[in-house]
């Protein structure tokens, strides 16, 4: 995987200090002995048909590169075969030479939600963290987006980005990255809009998170955080007593007003909610793609309107502030 551009990109926005640090962390990150699945995604990748698509479309719903007939049938159906390989896919979806890799998220809801509230994106610096796949990396690109990084420690997204990427554009200004947050150098000041979603009930100190964010953005820039919520006011937050939806690691579930408490004590301004939304069981699903349980085998089956474990069912708020 080349980084050069990311490289150069980096010293242009005044953070050469991170460049001189990657590829370290990316040595580390990609390191073989450490990840038994890793060389077989990676030959995986190389076995690929090397084919550029005549037609790219990454402002749309379904990131699209390719039409169908640009390629045989015989080699669709090998493709195909190769790219569910890369399975379990959660986020997109995806168009690939005509064949929809349908993901279990219907990730273009989630932007369809934000996209006019929002900053535009033309021409700005962008980080994405806990990016997942990069599918709403490719969004931020062709919404305008001047260089898109994403960050997500799960290597098999980073092979997924690499995968689409590999198709559309190897110099294209978008990367993933296997890091973590806690893995950027502190006070890097240089993003004009940073993007958390469906991190923040994953860390144990939601205030850190906040704080972490903040010092990735430049003086008055944009964060877009979409979380998961409960109803409730002021200092309401639940905590659940072990899963939530079966999930084990979930930490904190603020009422909107709780979390907007939280960004103002954490230093951001002009902070908005623009949407509060419950998921539902068409939004997050099981397909061919992704075959495990998915959110309809997490509610109560019963009451749809409670988890399995009798708390209120997912529902997901966007919120927008400015840093400081």
């Amino acid at each position: 995987m080349d980084y050069s551009n990311l490289y150069e990109d980096l010293k242009a926005a005044d953070v050469e200090f991170w460049a001189d640090l990657l590829p370290e962390q990316l040595a580390n990150a990609f390191d073989t002995t450490k990840h038994g699945d890793l060389i077989r995604w990676q030959n995986q990748l190389e076995d690929l048909p090397k084919i550029s698509p005549l037609f790219r479309d990454i402002s749309i719903d379904t990131v699209k590169l390719g039409n169908a007939d640009e390629i045989t049938p015989q080699l669709q159906s090998e493709l195909k075969e190769k790219l569910q390989q890369f399975c379990p896919w959660r986020k997109g979806g995806f168009d690939i030479f005509g064949i929809h890799i349908d993901t279990e998220w219907r990730s273009d809801w989630k932007w369809q939600r934000l996209e006019n509230h929002i900053t535009p994106l033309q021409n700005r610096f962008v980080l994405d963290v806990g990016c997942g796949n990069g599918y709403h990396c490719w969004r931020m690109l062709g919404a305008g987006a001047k260089r898109v990084i994403g960050i997500d420690p799960m290597l098999l997204n980073v092979i997924q980005f690499q995968l689409i990427k590999q198709f559309y554009d190897n110099a294209a200004p978008i990367d993933v990255l296997p890091l973590g947050i806690e893995a950027l150098p502190p006070k890097l000041n240089c993003f004009d809009t940073v993007f958390s979603m469906g991190v923040l009930y994953h860390r144990r100190s939601p205030l850190d998170h906040l704080f972490e964010l903040r010092d990735c953005l430049k003086s008055g820039g944009e964060l877009v955080l979409e979380t998961l919520v409960i109803d409730g006011e002021l200092g309401d937050t639940l905590l659940p007593k072990d899963r939530y939806a079966q999930m084990r690691n979930v930490w904190f579930l603020p009422s909107c007003a709780t979390l907007v408490s939280w960004l103002k004590r954490c230093g951001f301004q002009n902070v908005r909610v623009v949407d509060m939304t419950l998921t539902s069981i068409e939004e997050q699903r099981t397909t061919d793609w992704m075959r495990f349980h998915s959110l309809k085998d997490f509610l109560d089956s019963e009451n749809s309107a409670l988890t399995c474990e009798g708390y209120p069912a997912p529902k997901r708020a966007i919120l927008i502030a400015n840093a400081p």
